[in-house]
C-alpha cells in the first residue's frame, strides 16, 4: 500500500471516530453488546493474582473480576487492549497512578494493573474519557443524565470497594448495567446500586483504532 493511500485511510478512520454519532451510538452499542455477550459465559468470580501473557493476557473467560468485563468488551468490540494501554501509560507515568499508595507496588505490573478499577479510572481520566466525577456521597444510581448505552460507570461498594460496569440499557426508568460483582457477568438494574456510592462516569473508547 502506498503511504498516501494509507494516510488517507487513516484520516477517514479518525474522521468517523470523531463524529458525535459514531462515538456516542456505534461505539457504545458495540461495547455494551460485547459486555452482554459475557453473561452466561463468565459464571464465576476470582480476584486472585494470576500471571497472564502480555499483551492480550486474560484469566479463563469463565471467571474474573469486574474489571475483566470491561477489558474483554474492549478487546471483543474494538480490538483495543486495556492491558497494553494501561501498562504502557504506567511505564511512562507510574506516579500518576495509585498503585504505590494503594497496593505498595514499586513499578508497573502487566499481570494485574489493568484489572484494578482505580487504575482504569486513572487511565480513562488521563486519556479524556472521564465525563463526570462524583462530588461527595452520591447514591450509586444517581449518575448524571442522559446516560448512554456503553457508558462505563464506577462505584464504591459500601462506600469503599471500587467496582465497575457497562451501561447496557439507558432507557429512562430502566437503566441497567453489565458487571461482575461475584456471581459472574450479569445484567442488573442501576437502581440496585442506590445504597452504594457513585464514583465516575466514562465514555471509552473516544477513538477506536
Amino acid at each position: 500500500m502506498r503511504r498516501r493511500d494509507f494516510l488517507g485511510g487513516l484520516s477517514a478512520i479518525w474522521a468517523s471516530a470523531l463524529s458525535p454519532a459514531w462515538g456516542k451510538t456505534n461505539n457504545g452499542q458495540r461495547l455494551a453488546e460485547a459486555a452482554r455477550a459475557q453473561v452466561g459465559a463468565t459464571t464465576g468470580y476470582d480476584p486472585a493474582y494470576t500471571r497472564v501473557s502480555y499483551p492480550g493476557g486474560d484469566v479463563p473467560r469463565s471467571t474474573g473480576v469486574c474489571a475483566d468485563v470491561i477489558v474483554r468488551a474492549g478487546r471483543d468490540a474494538f480490538g483495543l487492549d486495556l492491558q497494553r494501554l494501561v501498562h504502557e501509560d504506567m511505564v511512562r507515568n507510574f506516579e500518576a497512578y495509585p498503585s504505590r499508595k494503594a497496593w505498595g507496588e514499586r513499578g508497573p505490573d502487566a499481570n494485574i494493573d489493568h484489572r484494578r478499577v482505580l487504575n482504569l479510572e486513572t487511565y480513562w481520566a488521563r486519556t479524556g474519557a472521564q465525563v463526570w466525577l462524583a462530588a461527595g456521597a452520591t447514591p450509586g444510581d444517581r449518575f448524571p443524565a442522559p446516560m448512554l448505552v456503553g457508558d462505563i460507570v464506577t462505584w464504591r461498594l459500601d462506600a469503599r470497594l471500587p467496582h465497575v460496569g457497562v451501561v447496557a440499557d439507558a432507557a429512562p426508568g430502566r437503566v441497567a448495567v453489565v458487571h461482575n460483582i461475584g456471581n459472574g457477568a450479569e445484567e442488573t438494574p442501576l437502581a440496585a446500586f442506590h445504597e452504594h456510592r457513585a464514583a465516575g462516569l466514562f465514555r471509552w473508547p473516544r477513538i477506536a483504532s
